[in-house]
Formats: C-alpha cells, structure tokens, sequence
C-alpha cells in the first residue's frame, strides 16, 4: 500500500517530528563515527610511530644493519621479530638506505625491495600514514635509523592491522546506536505528546482547514453586523472587527491595548471588562444603547459581543409614547362621549341655551390650554410633547401641571434633543407619581432661559431618590423601577433613559443632577448651555468682544 500523507495537523506534526528526530539521530551518529574513526587512526599511527621509535633507538639493530648480511637468522631479523611480538604490531620492518628489507614478517621478503616508496625516512623524515603493502592495508609508521655521526643508515617501518582499528570502531557502533535508539524513543515518545496535545488543540484539523477557517472566520467577522471584541487573559484586545470599532468609536489596529487605555472610565468598560455580571447588559456609548454579553473562554480570555440597540430603544419609547396616547385617546373618547350625553339631555330637555354655552366651555378650555402652552414655549416640538403628556398624565390621574416661570424667548438650537431630555424626565416623573399613593399626584415642568442656557426641571410626587441613590440613577443600566409593570405597558429598557439625559447635558457642556421635593418627591434639573438663540442676535456676542 502506498503510504499517505495524513490530514490531520497533529499527525503531520508527528511524521515531521519522526524524520526530523531520525535524520538528526543519523547525521549525529554519522557525525560521531568519522572523527572516532580519524581518532583511532591517529592513535594506531602514533602507536606505529612509537614502536617504530623504539626500534631505531635500539643499538643493535643499527650495528647488525651495518656488519652483517640480510638473512632470516641474522641478528636484524630476531631483534624485530622480538620487538613485534612483544608489542603486537603487524610487522617490523627494518631497511637499508637502498630500501632492502633486513627483516619482515615473511621470511622470503627479506633481502627484497620494500613495496612503498621509502624516500621519505631515508631523508630524515617521519612519516605516519594508512596505507596498502604486502601483508595488506595497515596503519604505518616509518622513522630513519641513524649511525655513527647521525647519518641516516636505514629505517624502520612499523605497522598496525587496519582491520583492528575497524574494528575499534565495529565494537564502538553497538553502544552508539543504542544511546541513539534511546535519543530516538525519547524523540519520538515527545512528538507523540506533542501530537496528541496539538490534536487536542486543533480539534484534529488540518492545515488546509486552518487555511480555511481563517479565512472564514476574517469574512465573518467584518461581514456581520454586530460587534465583536476578544480579550486575552491579561485583558489586552486581541481581536476587534469592524462594527465594534464603529460602535465604541476604536481604531481597528488596536490590537494589544489594554481596555482602560482606550475606553473612558464608566460602565461601558466596566461591562466590558467584566467587572458587571449578567446576560443581555445594557450600556451607552457616544449616544448609543448597546446590548452587551461577555463569554469566557478557557485560556483566561472572553469574547464580548455588541448589538446596537438604539434605533430599537427608540421604537420602543416611540411605542410607548403611541400606547400612551392611544390610551389618552381612549380617555377623551369616554369624556367626549359623556360630554355629548350631556348636551343630548341638555337639548332633550328644551334648554339649547345651556348646552351651546356647555360646549363653548368646554371647547374653548383646551384650546386655550394648548395656545398657552405654545405661546410659552415658542417651539412646537416641545409644545407638542407638553400637549400629548398632558393627555397621558390624565389617563394615568396624574396632575401634568406647567409652572408659571415656564418661557423660551428665543429660538432652541437642537429642539429634537430637548424633546428627549424634557420626554425622559416626564416619563420617569408619572411612573414616580404613579408609584406613591397620593391623594392628588402630581408633576410640575417647568422650563426656562437665562442668557442662551436653557434649564429644564420636572418635579414628582413620587417617593423621591435616597441621598445615596442620587448620582446611580444618572449610571447606565440602573433603576429602581420593576423589570415589567403591572399594567398592559411594558418597559423597553431600563436604566437607559436617565443616562442619556445626563450625556446629552454632557454633551452640550451642562449637568443633569436630581434632588428632593419639599413635601415629598424628587426635582431633576437639567442645564443646557448654549442651546437657545435669543430674539436679540446681539446677546450672542461676549461682552470681551470675541466670537462665539
């Protein structure tokens, strides 16, 4: 069968750990094999040239060369057949300056010319080498021998069995290998564990599907539209994609930042860096409501998910605002419909006169209240929101009233963002007003002018806000109202309305701050600088004579 590649990244990391391991186990044994072999080879031709040494030192060999014949008696012969028994040397060969051999191994070398170029000792050189002669290849030595006056008579030459020396090595390889079969089994013993912890990481993917899946999870990240944020376990950004930059207002290169440098202090970041516990958290940026989850993972780390919620909030308060009317409608129906049975019997009972005078009353009460309203105001946006309040107020029985200080001479910059300050507040008021069982509830609004500062201030009967209580309502996410209430409303988000309040008085430079009601009750007071264009144009211009 035709071995395969395999699939998974945790087996190709083990099939390229195993070559690695087994190539550098090879090249390392081959790595230590030639210098052992160049060092047994030194050792046997040093061993050679001290025998050898030794030899030429000995003064009966240099006499015997020099007065008497070549012969397998002589003297030259028995000193180096004793010499080479007695150190285990191959041969001893001693040669005159004519390279004839006075002894050998085998007798019927001697008196021959010697197989190997002898010039090289006979002019006064040692020589060390492994080379091939008569008795076959060997580790040599070759020395001159010296006579009277030290003129070079001859040389030994000396040599060692090569076969020996391959053998050292031979005898050395079973031990090596078996440290080496060692280092393999704990190599590859490694890259298993390594293999098996990477199949567990990887979920036993391959390279092609990491491929993949990044690039599936870079297109999904930047295609959908809601936010995402990963942490790593010190709280650095590790990832943000595209709409969670534009919700928070980040940069998509702020990879490596921690939280806190890039995000303001407040809830937001406390949501986000999790020190705010919970599911489905809500939380304002840059004007906008975010829901917000956090999701550990197992190294340490959290994902964190935005979904932009704003244009959901609104709808929800536009429906509130639309159920409260519908409400108030219905109320006015029943009213009208009484008011028609009242002068259906005022004209069934002959008295026309008292029932047009019915009507001109009645009549003529709203509309004078709605022209006050509008007169005082100026600006038909929130005219308009005061109007339909009011009806609401009626419906629930509270008391809507305007205070007499109310008036805006001159023109609202962003009457839009007043309309959600002065609605929030008067939401927050009847639910308050709703709250304490009064015998009248009531809610007071009153807003004015001083210079082009608007202030706007909406007063309850409610229960009030504790001392303590007085800067948390103004945080995201908190309130001190029931997640649903009993009746056919239901709240939208809570914790939501206030904190935009306060940011939109941030936003134009003003506070927004709550305080108590004498009789019972809370006051909150929202200033807004720069808001309003008085009729006078030249009021906008400093007394320091500088632009504004």
């Amino acid at each position: 069968m035709r071995p395969h590649w395999p699939r998974r990244l945790s087996g190709q990391i083990l099939v390229v750990q195993l070559t690695i391991t087994t190539g550098v186990m090879v090249l390392a044994v081959s790595l230590f094999i030639a210098p052992l072999a160049r060092e047994l080879d030194d050792e046997a031709t040093h061993r050679a040239l001290a025998i050898a040494q030794t030899t030429a030192a000995d003064p009966a060999i240099t006499e015997g060369l020099l007065t008497t014949r070549p012969g397998a008696s002589g003297p030259v012969q028995r000193e180096a057949e004793r010499i080479r028994r007695a150190t285990g040397a191959l041969y001893v060969v001693v040669m005159d300056r004519e390279g004839v051999r006075w002894s050998h191994t085998t007798v019927a070398e001697i008196g021959r010319h010697v197989s190997t170029d002898p010039s090289g000792p006979l002019a006064g050189h040692e020589v060390r080498q492994v080379d091939s002669g008569t008795l076959g290849r060997s580790a040599r030595a070759k020395v001159p021998l010296y006579g009277a006056g030290h003129q070079v008579v001859g040389a030994v030459s000396v040599g060692i069995a090569y076969d020996s020396v391959r053998q050292r090595v031979v005898d050395a390889l079973p031990g090596l290998l078996l440290c080496a079969a060692a280092a393999l089994a704990v190599g590859a013993g490694a890259a298993v564990a390594v293999a098996r912890r990477v199949r567990r990481k990887t979920q036993g993917i391959g390279f092609a599907d990491i491929s993949a899946l990044l690039d599936e999870r870079e297109a999904m990240l930047h295609g959908i539209r809601e936010g995402v944020i990963a942490f790593d376990p010190r709280g650095r950004i590790r990832l943000v994609n595209d709409e969670a930059a534009r919700l928070l207002g980040l940069d998509a290169d702020m990879t490596d930042y921690g939280l806190d440098a890039v995000l303001p202090p407040g809830r937001t970041a406390d949501v986000l860096a999790g020190r705010v516990a919970g599911a489905d958290l809500l939380a304002v940026c840059a004007g906008r409501v975010l829901l917000v989850n956090r999701m550990p993972m197992a190294d340490g780390g959290a994902v964190v998910t935005l979904r932009d919620r704003t244009e959901l909030e609104l709808l929800g308060r536009e429906l509130d605002s639309s159920q409260g009317l519908l409400d108030a409608l219905r109320a006015q129906g029943h009213e009208h419909a009484n008011r028609l049975h009242t002068v259906l019997g005022l004209l069934e009972l002959g008295r026309p006169e008292q029932a047009a005078d019915f009507v001109a009353q009645v009549a003529g009460g709203s509309a004078a209240s709605a022209e006050e309203i509008a007169e005082r105001l100026g600006d038909p946006l929130l005219s308009a929101l005061l109007v339909g309040k009011s009806a609401v107020a009626a419906e629930r029985a509270v008391t809507l009233g305007i205070g007499a200080r109310t008036g805006l001479p001159g023109r609202l910059v962003a009457p839009r963002d007043l309309v959600t300050v002065l609605g929030n507040l008067i939401d927050n008021a009847l639910d308050a007003a709703c709250e304490r069982r009064v015998a009248e509830p009531r809610v007071e609004v009153r807003v004015w002018a001083e210079g082009t500062t608007v202030l706007l201030q909406v007063a309850d009967t409610g229960p009030g806000v504790p001392p303590e209580l007085r800067e948390s309502v103004f945080a995201e996410g908190f309130s001190t109202k029931a997640t649903a209430s009993p009746g056919p409303r239901r709240p939208h988000g809570r914790g939501i309305g206030l904190s935009l309040v306060r940011r939109l008085a941030e936003r134009y430079g003003g506070t927004a701050r709550v305080g108590a009601r004498a009789g019972g009750g809370a006051v909150f007071t929202v200033t807004l600088p720069e808001t309003l264009i008085p009729r006078d144009a030249g009021a906008l211009v400093p007394a320091a004579g500088g632009e504004r």
